[in-house]
Order: C-alpha cells, then structure tokens, then sequence
C-alpha cells in the first residue's frame, strides 16, 4: 500500500514540474502477464495512431525488456493518451522525456 501511495505522490510532483515548465513528456508502458501481443497493439495502433509495424515492435521491445517508451510529446498532448492506455489495462505512466 505504501508503494501506490508513494508513487503517486512521486507522479504529481512531476506532473505539476512538466505542466509548469513545458518540458516534453514521454509514456512508458510497462511489461505484464495479462494483455495480449494483439491487444497491446490494437491499442497502440488505435490510441498513439502507430503503424502496425511500429506497434508490434514496442510490444516485442515491451515484452522482452520490461519496458518501453511509446509516445513522446508535452504533458498536456500525453495524459488523455496515457489515460486511455491505462483504461483499457495497460501499465503505463508519464515520465520526462530525456534525450
């Protein structure tokens, strides 16, 4: 419980620091035992409007290291992105982008 909590707090902290500043963001999904290659990137493919090609290669890249970075923009062009990723059961978060 204290982990949620505490990532979280960790996550509001660098919402409100991209927000403010305008620094470009990045979502990275994280690897899992329950979606699907297919879901992954019929989600990817319908959401982040990736090719199907580029979409099945971040599944592979997600499944294989554990994580990958899907879509970098600002924050504000992000969080409805990141928001719907996460509705439909993908582990996903926004992270500052750095180059």
């Amino acid at each position: 419980m204290t982990d949620q909590y505490s990532h979280d707090t960790d996550e509001s902290v660098l919402t409100d620091e991209l927000v403010n500043t305008g620094k470009s963001a990045q979502i990275v999904v994280y690897n899992d035992d329950v979606n699907t290659f297919d879901w992954v990137i019929e989600c990817f493919i319908e959401i982040l409007q990736h090719s199907y090609e580029q979409a099945e290669q971040l599944s592979l890249l997600i499944h294989f290291k554990g994580k990958a970075i899907v879509k970098t923009d600002t924050y504000e062009a992000l969080k409805p992105k990141k928001d719907a990723l996460v509705d439909r059961g993908l582990s996903a978060v926004i992270e500052e982008f750095v180059p």
